[in-house]
């Protein structure tokens, strides 16, 4: 049987940078939006500390939610 291509430390590694990636993305998103709006540098600031702050309470839910419904897993072999 074929195991597993990645060790727990490189799933966790990965999976961590995703995390990091999606709370960025939501910040850099929240970034442009007020670009979009003509912000001032102050605007810009706090449209993406307003994009981070969201992105974290966005990933909180995802994850809590992945969790809720995703099966157990077993002892790895």
């Amino acid at each position: 049987m074929v195991g597993p291509s990645l060790t727990d430390d490189e799933r966790d590694s990965a999976n961590r940078r995703l995390q990091v990636g999606f709370v960025l993305l939501v910040g850099a998103s929240g970034g442009l939006v007020a670009l979009g709006a003509d912000a001032t540098p102050v605007q810009l600031a706090a449209g993406v500390a307003a994009g981070l702050v969201l992105g974290v309470g966005l990933l909180w839910f995802v994850l809590r939610t992945f969790r809720e419904v995703q099966p157990a897993r077993g002892p790895r072999r």
